[in-house]
């Protein structure tokens, strides 16, 4: 309720303001994660299992879990990596590629859900372990948008656009996917390794070229 209302605070405020940081958008950093599907889960946790929230996400009805699991590649191993929730139909792991340097593999850039051709990777969790044949991607950037900021923006779902980040070490991300439904909340997504790059944190501030 409190995260709603600091939500709604930003959102008035920002409507108030002149030019483009009325136009904001806000960020948020993807870190590694992994969406699983009801068979993985009960593999790796149990049969019945179901997951457990540990907080809810910006976007409707997703949340982070407090089950973990532990990703075991070529080369290394990526302890901790968090399952966020709803189960899906599929299981999906979005990884940096500096993380894929870490494990020894090369996920390409993918948008989410397109993961044919893409490599596999053994996950552990508590109960078992699951072979992959494929499934690990580098999520594309890609702007979540509902039907009114899309038409602010004057975009539609499935549209490129480019970003612009200030900052020192600012500059412009393009081929950034814009993806609009009624239940998305307005939220800039990229990778760890992107952020980096252009000292971006979450909760901060980007607008479109």
């Amino acid at each position: 309720m409190e995260q709603a209302v600091v939500e709604q605070i930003v959102k008035q405020v920002l409507a108030k303001l002149p030019g483009q940081l009325a136009m904001g958008i806000p960020v948020g950093v993807s870190n590694r994660h992994i969406h699983i599907s009801s068979e993985h889960m009960e593999t790796l946790f149990g049969q019945g299992y179901s997951l457990t929230k540990d907080k809810d996400l910006k976007q409707v009805g997703e949340f982070a879990a407090k089950e973990t699991v532990t990703l075991v590649g070529p080369k290394g191993v990526l302890a901790k990596v968090r399952i966020l929730g709803p189960v899906r139909k599929i299981t999906q792991i979005e990884i940096s590629r500096t993380d894929g340097f870490i494990l020894g593999i090369e996920p390409p850039v993918r948008d989410s859900g397109q993961i044919e051709g893409s490599p596999g990777i053994v996950v552990a969790g508590s109960k078992g372990a699951v072979t992959l044949r494929q499934g690990v991607i580098c999520a594309a950037r890609h702007i979540h948008m509902p039907a009114a900021d899309a038409a602010r923006f004057h975009v539609v779902d499935g549209d490129r656009v480019v970003v612009t980040i200030p900052g020192a070490r600012g500059g412009t991300f393009a081929n950034v996917l814009v993806r609009v439904h009624p239940n998305f909340r307005l939220e800039f997504h990229l990778d760890t390794d992107e952020a980096n790059a252009v000292g971006l944190k979450n909760g901060n501030f980007v607008t479109l070229a």
